[in-house]
């Protein structure tokens, strides 16, 4: 069975198991009232229809308050019945009285504080005035012991007991709280999982069949020319779909991060393919931990970006780096107009990636026709 209708399950009978308590009070005070010759079938046969009717309405008001609907009509009728069943069948707390015992248990389910108190006031008056009346529990006229006894009993049920409901309920709802949201996390992951894989592959294919491109192209200009070099260009274009597929495999697995030294050498022999003039100036010392990964996808991400949006001659990579931040500037000529505009979609996922080490993003031309990427992380880099 699912938990969760199981816990609704356990919580329903735990609720609903005043009405045997009820019962058996019933039954035993009326066998009681039958050995002693105090039994009146003409106050028993009214008490046990209007029991009854309690009886047959206390599930449905359970269903209802599960469900988070407070049942108003359902209740008002039951303390009517509660009220008759317990003045005709005598309102003694250890027996007929119970009933409106019963009825607080599922009446103050789901209601302010404010009424759940004068809902146990309410009770316990209503208890105490039919069980000290004239005739019930074949009284003729209450003692000080006897208004005592009602009092203390009928105290002590509305304050031990129905509160116990509320408590029952209240779990019930922590672990329907908790399954929805164990079933929003797994979304949230499917989700999450969705994004890191449509941003990769858009990594993955966006760059590699830039390269392939150019690469394919240049083959073209020098079949006719350059028979040798022709085919020195196709071969790194069988490099490239081989090495694609490679990265495409580990994305799929979610286990890929890319090597910044390989990713360096590989944008700049794409650069120089595409003529473009490629300058990388990097730091002499060994970049801080976790750094050449984030900054990997950054240089792939900004070198497709130089291919596919700008008509630059030039393209310069700089990595640097202090004890509080690390940045990499990748700066090209002939940017083209709005290009900072038609990047689409991969500059948000380097901006979501950046976002996740703790770093951020800016990207945008210089007003000289040059164009700048900028990809800063605090250190310690977090992620």
């Amino acid at each position: 069975m699912d938990p969760i209708r199981r816990a609704r399950r356990l919580t329903w009978v735990m609720i609903t198991s005043g009405l045997l308590t009820m019962w058996v009070l019933i039954v035993a005070s009326s066998v009681a009232a039958h050995v002693e010759g105090t039994f009146s079938w003409w106050r028993a046969v009214p008490a046990l229809i209007a029991a009854g009717g309690l009886t047959w309405l206390y599930p449905r008001m359970a269903d209802a308050i599960l469900d988070r609907r407070y049942p108003t009509r359902q209740v008002v009728v039951a303390a009517v019945l509660a009220l008759v069943a317990a003045g005709a069948g005598g309102a003694d707390p250890a027996g007929w009285g119970f009933v409106l015992v019963a009825w607080l248990g599922i009446a103050m389910l789901g209601v302010s504080i404010r009424t759940l108190v004068l809902q146990m006031l309410g009770t316990w008056a209503a208890g105490v005035t039919l069980g000290l009346a004239p005739g019930a529990m074949a009284l003729d006229v209450p003692t000080d012991r006897e208004f005592f006894y009602c009092a203390l009993l009928y105290g002590l049920w509305c304050v031990v007991l129905p509160p116990s409901g509320r408590v029952w309920l209240l779990i019930w709802r922590l672990a329907v709280e908790a399954h929805e949201g164990r079933d929003a996390h797994t979304r949230l992951v499917v989700a999450e999982e969705r994004l890191r894989f449509s941003r990769d592959l858009h990594d993955l294919v966006g760059h590699q069949l830039s390269a392939i491109a150019v690469k394919t192209e240049l083959a073209v200009r020098l079949s006719d020319k350059d028979a040798g070099a022709a085919k020195a260009e196709m071969a790194e274009v069988n490099t490239l779909t081989r090495k694609a597929l490679k990265e495409l495999r580990q994305a799929v697995r979610g286990y890929r991060e890319l090597d910044l030294a390989a990713e360096l050498n590989s944008v700049e022999g794409v650069l120089e393919a595409a003529g473009v003039r490629s300058e990388t100036r990097l730091p002499y010392r060994e970049l801080p931990e976790g750094v050449a990964p984030v900054f990997a996808y950054a240089v792939r991400e900004a070198v497709t970006n130089v291919l596919k949006h700008s008509a630059a001659t030039f393209c310069r990579i700089t990595i640097r780096f202090t004890d509080e931040e690390a940045e990499l500037e990748v700066r090209n000529d002939g940017a083209v107009e709005r290009q900072s505009e038609d990047l689409g979609s991969g500059l948000a996922g380097l901006r979501e990636r950046l976002a996740a080490a703790g770093g951020k993003v800016s990207a945008q031309p210089t007003g000289d026709g040059e164009f700048v990427l900028n990809a800063v992380v605090s250190l310690p880099i977090r992620g």
